[in-house]
């Protein structure tokens, strides 16, 4: 199983890190992908990575930072890029909701990572939150150019999901999906599973039944569950689908068998 999306480095892990890590082996997670935010944890993401197998990292300046974003910003991310266990330019986007960068600041780093992407080929991690329409408007002028992507944590209905996947990318999907009356849950529903990915988005949105606690990829499970509960099928089946669909846009692997 894979959890597409954490962020291992922040410090509700500082003294367990290496437990927590364990703890997703056990579980049966063998693939996490840990998502840089600013330059800093980008360099710790790949820190992660090198340290274990079991890790790859993405690098990027999530939309809450975007205001401290330079030239030079851009420069370091781009030789970041070029390390063998980078596997996407994120986490990106547009974040309406805190709005901790102004928004024409906010658009102008989404741009300048999207052209990086072009430039480097990877696919993106996008972040969108009460910024849906601007974002895709934004996302439309680099479709053909960006080798995919995955909207995180998927905040939309399903038109709004079948409109990201007919432009090539793939919807996430984690513990909020196992709330009460959850928006994604009705979402996940009616896309094809083959446009799904599982997350965590550690630590936080933990998964019912450990909501309130402080959420680890270990907890992915509890994601899959519910998605194969949606789908009225096997988890086993679930996950078989979803890994693939993550390891083919993170080019994880090169060859797939039957």
């Amino acid at each position: 199983m894979i959890d597409s999306h954490c962020h291992l480095y922040f410090d509700h892990f500082d003294g367990r890190r290496d437990d927590i890590i364990e703890e997703a082996r056990q579980a049966g997670v063998h693939t996490i992908i840990n998502i840089g935010v600013d330059l800093q944890t980008s360099h710790d993401s790949i820190a992660l990575a090198e340290r274990y197998d079991s890790i790859y990292a993405t690098v990027g300046v999530h939309p809450h930072d975007s205001k401290t974003m330079t030239a030079d910003t851009i420069d370091q991310i781009k030789a970041l890029t070029r390390h063998e266990k980078v596997v996407a330019i994120g986490e990106i986007g547009l974040d309406f909701y805190r709005d901790h960068s102004p928004r024409d600041v906010q658009r102008k780093a989404f741009r300048r990572q999207l052209e990086l992407a072009v430039e480097t080929r990877l696919p993106i991690v996008i972040h969108t939150r009460e910024a849906f329409r601007d974002t895709v408007d934004i996302v439309k002028d680099f479709t053909g150019s960006i080798p995919g992507g995955v909207f995180h944590c998927f905040p939309g209905d399903a038109d709004d999901a079948f409109e990201v996947i007919e432009l090539g990318f793939h919807v996430s999907v984690g513990g909020s999906m196992t709330y009460k009356n959850s928006r994604m849950a009705k979402m996940a529903t009616e896309v094809p599973l083959e446009s799904i990915l599982l997350e965590t988005d550690a630590p936080f949105l933990t998964p019912v039944p450990f909501r309130g606690k402080t959420n680890r990829p270990a907890y992915v499970r509890h994601v899959c569950d519910k998605l194969a509960e949606l789908k009225a099928i096997g988890a086993t089946e679930v996950e078989k689908i979803t890994d693939r669909n993550c390891q083919k846009l993170f080019r994880l692997v090169e060859i797939f068998g039957d």
